[in-house]
């Protein structure tokens, strides 16, 4: 099973997905997010309203970028 989802494709471990957005680095994690904005766009389902999978892991992603940019501004 893929860290971050259980078995069931329209369910997210959001637990899991959050440990492994923390093990990315920051070209990583950018990377994720804008694959996961792209699948929250208009374009990837075709207009239709996107996957609540993906809603979850942009928010989750943009939530982890927060947290790793006070953290840098904290540090200062």
């Amino acid at each position: 099973m893929f860290a971050g989802f259980s078995s069931d494709e329209n369910e997210i471990d959001v637990e899991g997905l959050r440990d492994r957005l923390k093990k990315m680095n920051d070209q990583e994690l950018r990377r994720f997010g804008l694959a996961a904005r792209f699948m929250c766009s208009a374009g990837a389902k075709l207009g239709k309203p996107p996957c609540q999978v993906f809603v979850i892991q942009l928010e989750e992603t943009r939530a982890e970028q927060e947290r790793r940019n006070s953290e840098k501004e904290h540090k200062r």
